[in-house]
């Protein structure tokens, strides 16, 4: 089933043991488009702004009442990292969140839609070189999306196909389709540029 990622912006995010926010962003791997985390406003009890929470710690989502229901206690999100969600996230934060987090910071179960439990015997892989591919997602709305041979359009949202992968990004185009609203599969992406502002399909503008 596909899910408009933005319809879960200020979702309530409840702990086991009472709510801790609303939900103000994801971040995901913006070369596999999987989701991993989802940013919480917590700063009506907490110092801090913000807090980064796996998306496998999530228990169950009910979509009817808007709550987002965690496996985590208030404590445990209370101690968990501070992490700079405005520009990409650093190896070192990502380095710090798995270590806090464990085998929850990045084991997603791409056959349970959009909740997850940890099973035994499996493998949980992990970056182990290079830079961290983390992103925001509120970054890249309003990027302008370029075809092969010309622009498409901006960026207005995305779409969720599967177990927290984005399948598809929701365009809406120039004057050169009459500004229809388009959706168009992530595996089209050749590239983003976050200092142009820009997303590059390997895909003709004339074949959208």
């Amino acid at each position: 089933m596909l899910h408009r990622l933005q319809a879960l912006i200020e979702h309530r995010v409840i702990a086991t043991d009472g709510e801790t926010g609303k939900v103000q962003d994801f971040l995901f791997d913006d070369k596999t488009w999987v989701i991993h985390y989802l940013v919480v406003d917590v700063k009506r009890w907490l110092s801090r702004q913000e807090v980064v929470l796996p998306v496998t710690a999530i228990k169950q989502l009910d979509w009817e009442n808007k709550n987002l229901h965690l496996e985590l206690t208030k404590e445990q999100v209370r101690e968990s990292p501070d992490v700079d969600t405005k520009e990409p996230v650093s190896r070192q934060q990502e380095i710090a969140m798995i270590d806090y987090f464990g085998k929850l910071a990045y084991w997603v179960d791409r056959r349970s839609p959009m909740t997850s439990s940890m099973p035994t015997g499996m493998d949980y892989p992990t970056h182990t070189k290079g830079d961290s591919h983390l992103r925001g997602v509120s970054n890249l709305e309003g990027y302008d999306v370029w075809g092969t041979d010309g622009e498409i359009g901006h960026l207005d949202g995305f779409i969720l196909d599967d177990a927290w992968h984005i399948g598809y990004l929701e365009v809406t185009a120039g004057e050169w389709l009459l500004g229809r609203s388009v959706l168009l599969p992530t595996r089209w992406v050749k590239s983003v540029s976050w200092a142009n502002r820009q997303v590059s399909l390997h895909h003709t503008r004339e074949g959208v």
